[in-house]
């Protein structure tokens, strides 16, 4: 295992904040303030991340100077060891593929949400769209980005991409409440109906199974 200190790839921080936010912005497009102020606070997420991931290791620099010597491990600047679950977990092989395994699960299923809602919902023409992904969720793509940045948050935790995530859920919900309020008085009974019955973002495990069922039937 190298000893040398694995950080300071400012161009890769920044070829993968961008590489992301092009990600993003494809299946969420701003356009009021709101929504370039929410958009705002993702770039910020996104850039504390690959700042730690790649460019600077902040929380592993405060840890070892609270920790000292009862940080647990010997080469705390080693890329490994940066995936703080994986220190956690006792630092073995297996810890690591079962944090890269799970984070990559999440951000999967955050990118299949957020491309089936944008295609079906750009694919509507402004109508009532309440089948597809839209039947286990209301707000797919929202949901989609939550379960992308719990994939960072598994995979990199950071002290900063930890206390931002809450603010940036928070500020989707908020805004997912404001444009139920438009889209309720343009479809008005209709979609109180659909709503009755749509969990927001995060439908129960068995619709969780049967979507993923759905999808597999799909894509075969």
């Amino acid at each position: 295992m190298s000893e040398e200190y694995a950080y300071g790839m400012w161009v890769i921080v920044a070829f993968n904040v961008g590489l992301f936010l092009f990600f993003i912005l494809s299946f969420i497009k701003p356009k009021k303030t709101k929504e370039w102020r929410n958009m705002g606070i993702v770039t910020a997420f996104l850039v504390a991340l690959f700042s730690e991931m790649y460019g600077f290791p902040l929380t592993i620099y405060l840890l070892t100077g609270w920790l000292g010597e009862a940080y647990p491990v010997l080469q705390p600047f080693n890329h490994k060891y940066g995936h703080l679950w994986v220190v956690v977990f006792g630092g073995s092989t297996l810890a690591w593929m079962i944090v890269m395994g799970l984070s990559l699960a999440f951000l999967l299923a955050g990118y299949t949400l957020m491309s089936k809602g944008w295609r079906q919902i750009h694919g509507a023409h402004d109508s009532l769209v309440t089948d597809g992904v839209y039947a286990y969720t209301r707000h797919p793509q929202y949901t989609g980005l939550f379960l992308i940045i719990t994939g960072f948050l598994i995979q990199w935790p950071t002290l900063l991409t930890v206390i931002m995530a809450p603010i940036l859920i928070f500020a989707y919900m908020r805004l997912s409440r404001s444009e139920e309020a438009v889209v309720q008085q343009k479809f008005t009974q209709a979609y109180r109906e659909y709503a009755s019955v749509t969990p927001m973002f995060f439908p129960a495990m068995n619709q969780w199974k049967n979507f993923l069922l759905t999808q597999v039937e799909e894509d075969a």
